[in-house]
């Protein structure tokens, strides 16, 4: 999987931006994105903290790495 060009400090900033009233095509315009990717990170990463994407972001790590053994066992 490709890694995102933004960290999930940067997604939550431009959720929260857009969240505060600025329109969303200057959000993308602004952070270089388009309204696509926006609404994909949006679905994704809106309501939550910090905190919150981080775990999101282990948890993510850990299950591939456990994919990957159940995989390799499988075989």
């Amino acid at each position: 999987m490709r890694k995102s060009r933004f960290s999930e400090d940067q997604i939550i900033g431009m959720i929260k931006e857009q969240e505060a009233g600025l329109p969303t095509v200057e959000v993308c315009r602004k952070h270089g994105l388009s309204p696509a990717t926006f609404y994909k990170l949006k679905g994704k990463y809106g309501g939550m903290e910090l905190s919150e994407a981080r775990r999101l972001r282990q948890l993510e790590d850990e299950n591939a790495k456990l994919r990957k053994v159940v995989t390799d066992l499988s075989l």
